[in-house]
């Protein structure tokens, strides 16, 4: 009786996701994991379960999601790749696949995440990029903004930038790093990039909505300190807007890989 050799299949996705409740499966409406785990059911002809390194909000972006799932299958990483991307919608790219150690878990062994947050800072909105940025007319003091952002790099409590009504174990996350400037060549776009362990959903954008609302004035870096230490979401401003948000990056430990194809990455 042969063995039934069983593999374990990382891959890299993309995608816009503008027609998308998120990344999650939902009782009702399209996801990014509904539609490529019924793609790969397809393709391999058993049931196929996606584990991610985590979820996006509806509206949310992503150039950078990892996820894995078991296979039977002997389809060579090439042939899975091509097979998968001519199947997928257009706005969703599975820009690399990998065949890896059976150990490996996406969420588990992930060590940093890195998202980014566009802000289309002009007093005229400007339609072409209505889906993958926010729209602030109001003039921004970008330094002020600039200076609130130690404020949120170590280990910290950001039960103020949590989202409402969930619960969750701790409020407490581990920032790394923060910045914000002007996109070089596109003097009117702003681009907030964060990295840290993890975050809780809504964060980045409760973060950034706080943020920009010290940019119009109508908060002061001492102020935004005193929402972080509040720790208490009632305080804080509205959330920024999700169409703005993209997983921009995830970093992994170093693992055994067995097969991958196409190399190189995806870059914004």
């Amino acid at each position: 009786m042969n063995e039934v050799n069983i593999r374990n299949i990382r891959i890299f996705i993309a995608y816009d996701g503008t027609n998308y409740l998120g990344w999650q499966i939902q009782p009702k409406g399209p996801t990014v994991q509904g539609v490529i785990q019924e793609v790969l059911s397809k393709l391999f002809g058993h049931k196929v379960k996606l584990k991610a390194a985590g979820r996006t909000d509806a509206g949310v972006h992503a150039l950078y999601q990892v996820a894995h799932f078991l296979t039977t299958s002997d389809r060579p990483v090439e042939v899975i790749y091509k097979a998968v991307n001519a199947m997928l919608p257009q706005d969703i790219v599975i820009w690399k696949v990998e065949e890896v150690d059976f150990k490996f878990h996406s969420q588990r062994h992930a060590l940093k995440k890195t998202y980014v947050y566009y802000i289309y800072n002009y007093p005229v909105r400007n339609p072409l990029v209505r889906l993958y940025s926010w729209w602030v007319p109001e003039k921004l003091d970008i330094e002020a903004m600039k200076e609130c952002l130690p404020l949120i790099i170590g280990e910290k409590d950001f039960a103020s930038f949590r989202k409402s009504g969930t619960d969750i174990k701790t409020t407490v996350r581990t920032i790394y790093d923060a910045n914000i400037k002007r996109v070089p060549g596109r003097k009117h776009v702003l681009v907030f990039e964060i990295t840290g362990r993890g975050f809780m959903r809504y964060m980045v954008r409760n973060i950034v909505g706080a943020l920009v609302e010290v940019g119009r004035g109508n908060l002061t870096v001492e102020d935004f300190q005193k929402i972080m230490e509040a720790r208490d979401r009632k305080v804080a401003p509205p959330p920024a807007p999700p169409q703005g948000l993209v997983l921009k990056k995830i970093e992994y430990p170093e693992i055994k890989i067995i097969d991958s194809y196409p190399k190189g990455k995806l870059e914004l």
